[in-house]
């Protein structure tokens, strides 16, 4: 099942769905994807059991956490030894404001995304946390101006 082409259209009928409202009961699922509970159930379970659906989670409002600024920053580092790049890694995952934490190829060597209250909060994380890192070589700030899709 982790080949995309073993998934039928009503397959992907339910994945939509999911990935739309994960919290829908078997029932409503069923009903909006055209199949009777029993059937729709075991397509979920086998969706589940393949790795197709890796998970369920609730989706947080960053404004009524008081995390209303989100900031994406480009990092170039300055390792290039396997202990440096772990460390380094280790150290900006354990950060509550990092939401989201990539390697990447080629420049930069990693994007993260970063929830904070406001632009004083982001930059207490930008100078005592993010640039007080040994191996940080460069950081670019980018702020959103308008999120136009997302799907978190």
């Amino acid at each position: 099942m982790s080949n995309e082409t073993t998934l039928d259209s009503v397959d992907r009928d339910i994945l939509f769905q999911l990935r739309q409202d994960g919290r829908l009961t078997n029932v409503e699922l069923a009903r909006r994807v055209g199949l009777t509970p029993p059937p729709c159930l075991r397509r979920v379970k086998r969706l589940e059991e393949a790795g197709v659906i890796a998970g369920y989670r609730a989706v947080l409002d960053p404004h009524a956490l008081g995390r209303g600024l989100e900031v994406l920053v480009d990092v170039e580092i300055y390792a290039q030894d396997r202990k440096s790049f772990q460390e380094f890694e280790d150290t900006v995952a354990s950060y509550e404001e990092v939401v989201e934490f990539r390697r990447m190829y080629g420049r930069p060597d990693y994007f993260i995304r970063v929830t904070v209250a406001d632009h004083a909060a982001y930059e207490a994380f930008i100078t005592e946390k993010l640039s007080a890192l040994p191996a940080v070589l460069r950081l670019e700030s980018h702020l959103t101006m308008k999120e136009i899709k997302t799907t978190r």
